[in-house]
């Protein structure tokens, strides 16, 4: 099992903000790593406290092959100077590659929190 994880931001608090910008950041992770629907046993959100509109979970939902993933959300910790309505998630995989050959993937404002791991 390999941990793949990914992070982005929402330009407002909407629930069709939240769902196209989870939309695009699970996309991107499954195309750069090649994984399948199947392949995930699990997927954890976290948003920060100015993300109060929708569930991220029921934007990966919405996506095809994710009705049975199990899908889970939590509240960031609001941490002084973070990056406001940041959206991360955590995808439990069944990638038979070494960690170090994971993708992680950092869209929009959030490339700012790991710029060694974009790519």
């Amino acid at each position: 099992m390999r941990g793949v994880r990914g992070a982005t931001t929402v330009d407002e608090n909407t629930k069709e903000a939240i769902f196209r910008s989870v939309q695009e950041l699970v996309t991107a992770m499954m195309e750069r790593n090649g994984i399948e629907p199947e392949e995930i046993g699990a997927a954890i959100f976290s948003a920060t406290e100015d993300i109060t509109a929708g569930f991220p979970a029921t934007g990966m939902r919405k996506l095809p092959g994710m009705d049975a993933v199990p899908l889970f959300d939590a509240r960031q910790m609001d941490v002084e100077g973070s990056l406001p309505m940041c959206i991360r998630v955590l995808l439990l995989t069944d990638l038979d590659v070494p960690q170090k050959d994971v993708i992680h993937v950092y869209l929009r404002g959030a490339r700012s929190l790991r710029p060694d791991l974009c790519r």
